[in-house]
């Protein structure tokens, strides 16, 4: 709330940072400042001009006008007195102007020369020049009026008259007195005057305007600009926007986006620390864990060292939480990474990889020393009690080792390694150090690092659901196609023999069916184009059938995703069936209810499949393959085929062969009366496309 009012203060405070709103009225007054002197100045210049080069034009005329009145009346024969009263009527006529008129030294001489002009000729050195020299002279006796001096040069005409002068001679001088207002100045000089003028007022004023906005406005926001620029290539969120600036408005833009990566740069480092560290113990977490890891593996072997992993799983933990609470699980938590730090050398990695599982890495440590290292942390646990609000508490912890490269060169191997072990040492009663001995221990080691591929595959989105046709063997149509499960590793396809007990063993069968269930949905809408009546067979995982909730949920999906319901068929087998048969025999009635199929998939591979005849309400009947596969070398297996075959077809079902992979045993299954068949010789597994 402080920094809030703080903040509005120095946005309203009179004497705070220029405005924008101020600085344009602040330009727009200097504008008109800048522009009214400009004009008063240069109307003082274009005042000089019009005084200093329209002037002597203008005077220049006039004396000459003057002076050929003058010459018309002493051609006339006039004497002085008449010639003054010339000069007197020019005068009257011109009340504006005063017309004098000197005699220069060689008419003085001849015809004499008044006091009067005498005294004033010998006081006036303008004069004095120019009876001498015969230039005109232009004026200023003060800022209202303008004088004129023109000189009168005799010509050849003049010495008729004046016997003692010469051409070139200065006979005398027409003095003209008269104010600057009445000056004659051209209109269009006038106005080509004032557009330039005024244009010259316009492009200062906008340079002014420019040099202000550039100054205040467009360099602190290319500045702005730059650092953001520079944070968003290099990721520098260290860069501020320097300088001070005077706007109001883009100093307050400046300082809020200072504060802004300031406290993204706070948060930012705040994230990095979560990303890489356990927010309860301070440990490392699993991510920055596997980074030590990666590292580790490359130094070791890069200089053909070894070292050792323990990882530590406390040993009913979830009792702790649901006896005391999970603030006092916390604290345990944290009791623990103390002493296991306690016990460790500065240059070993400590992480916790969640809940309660700890992880320790022991650099250029061999299988031997970091097993002493694992016991010395497994009797210190041993014998400590944690002293808690609650009271002591003891908690023992099952604690696995593996060494590298013993018993993996890569990550993925050391980690399964050490869940392999870790899970030994829980079945083994807990509460012990175990390490890798057996070779069971390395066939465990295989379906874990089986397991996390599996794991990233459904992860990635790579479990494929390719289709296999099933045909009539009468006349080859094709009639319906079983969906089967593939991983795609790249270019490669992994086939389900490959994964399917890993699946199983690991729990991931579930998930599997469900992922694979929901893209053979999808692939009907493109079956459907070629073969509308095709059927579509599920062959589910053992434990997926038995999650009888999922399985009477089935018909709900496949409605959902558009596709007709009779036009599903699950395959069913006796591991499915045997463990809970009343069960299944309920949850297929239910399916069937619902216009969904149900096949018995592999008769006659085991003792009970005879039994599931009498006690289930089936729909199909799929021969076991290796039957089939031999029917036309061995006859014992055409026997059998064709028994199978009889009886299922007296129970009212439909039969497929399985594994028929050339024309002779399709021609057989013709024979035989078998409807259906599926194999590599009528089509391998693809994706519908």
């Amino acid at each position: 709330m402080t920094t809030s009012i703080k903040i509005e203060a120095s946005r309203t405070g009179g004497s705070g940072p220029l405005t924008l709103g101020r600085l344009l009225m602040l330009l727009s007054f200097l504008s008109v400042v800048v522009a009214f002197l400009l004009m008063f100045f240069l109307s003082g210049v274009m005042r000089d001009r019009a005084i200093r080069e329209l002037a002597r034009d203008d005077a220049q005329k006039t004396s000459k006008l003057v002076f050929e009145s003058l010459y018309s009346a002493m051609r006339k024969g006039w004497n002085k007195q008449e010639i003054a009263d010339v000069i007197g009527h020019l005068n009257a006529t011109f009340p504006d102007l005063n017309v004098s008129v000197y005699r220069g030294q060689v008419v003085a001489t001849q015809f004499g020369i008044a006091a009067s002009d005498a005294n004033r000729i010998a006081q006036d050195a303008a004069l004095r020049e120019a009876l001498t020299g015969g230039s005109d002279t232009m004026l200023f006796p003060n800022k209202e009026s303008i004088r004129y001096l023109y000189p009168v040069v005799a010509t050849a005409e003049c010495l008729v008259c004046h016997t003692q002068s010469h051409v070139g001679a200065v006979h005398g001088v027409i003095d003209i007195t008269y104010p600057i207002q009445t000056l004659k100045v051209s209109f269009n000089e006038v106005i080509n005057t004032i557009i330039a003028y005024t244009l010259l007022v316009v492009a200062v004023v906008f340079v002014i305007l420019y040099m202000k906005l550039r100054y205040l406005v467009v360099l602190p926001i290319a500045n702005l600009v730059a650092v953001m620029r520079g944070m968003t290539q290099d990721m520098d969120l260290s860069q501020r926007v320097a300088g001070s600036n005077r706007l109001a408005e883009v100093k307050h833009l400046a300082d809020y986006f200072n504060h802004l990566l300031t406290t993204i740069q706070d948060y930012n480092t705040r994230l990095q620390e979560l990303s890489i560290r356990d927010p309860l113990t301070g440990l490392y977490n699993r991510r920055k864990f596997q980074e030590f890891l990666q590292y580790e593996i490359i130094r070791a072997t890069r200089h053909e060292r070894g070292f050792s992993l323990i990882m530590i799983d406390l040993d009913n933990f979830k009792y702790i939480n649901d006896t005391f609470g999970h603030p006092i699980g916390d604290m345990v938590l944290k009791e623990l990474t103390a002493m296991l730090a306690a016990g460790l050398r500065k240059g070993d990695v400590l992480a916790r990889l969640g809940g309660d599982e700890f992880a320790i890495i022991l650099p250029e440590t061999p299988g031997e020393a970091g097993l002493n290292v694992a016991n010395k942390l497994h009797q210190t646990l041993a014998g400590k009690e944690f002293e808690l609000p609650v009271g002591s508490i003891r908690t023992t912890a099952s604690f696995s080792l593996v060494s590298f490269p013993e018993d993996g060169k890569t990550e993925s191997e050391i980690v399964a390694a050490m869940d392999v072990v870790l899970y030994k040492a829980k079945t083994h009663g807990k509460n012990q150090v175990m390490t890798a001995e057996s070779e069971k221990d390395r066939s465990m080691m295989n379906i874990f690092r089986q397991g996390d591929f599996l794991r990233n595959a459904m992860r990635e989105d790579r479990i494929e659901a390719f289709l296999q046709p099933i045909v009539a063997v009468a006349d080859r149509s094709v009639v319906a196609y079983e969906v089967l499960v593939r991983i795609r590793d790249g270019a490669a396809v992994i086939p389900a023999g490959e994964f399917i007990e890993v699946a199983e063993e690991l729990g991931l069968a579930k998930e599997l069916d469900r992922e694979v269930f929901r893209k053979g949905l999808a692939h009907y809408a493109k079956i459907a184009v070629r073969h509308p009546q095709a059927k579509i067979f599920f062959n589910l995982f053992p434990r997926s059938f038995n999650d009888i909730e999922w399985i009477r949920g089935i018909p709900d999906l496949v409605r959902s995703a558009g596709v007709p319901c009779e036009n599903i068929v699950l395959e069913l087998t006796e591991r499915e069936a045997l463990p809970n048969l009343t069960q299944v025999r309920a949850v297929i009635e239910e399916l069937r209810d619902s216009k969904i199929a149900v096949a018995l998939d592999d008769f006659g591979s085991g003792f009970s499949s005879f039994l599931y005849l009498k006690y289930l309400a089936i729909d199909y009947v799929k021969i076991e393959g290796s039957f089939v596969r031999q029917i036309v070398a061995d006859e014992r297996d055409r026997i059998m085929v064709e028994h199978i075959n009889g009886m299922a077809h007296q129970f009212g079902l439909k039969t497929v062969a399985e594994f028929v992979e050339d024309d002779a045993t399709a021609n057989m299954l013709v024979e035989i009366g078998v409807d259906y068949a599926q194999g590599y010789y009528f089509g391998r597994p693809a994706l519908p496309e």
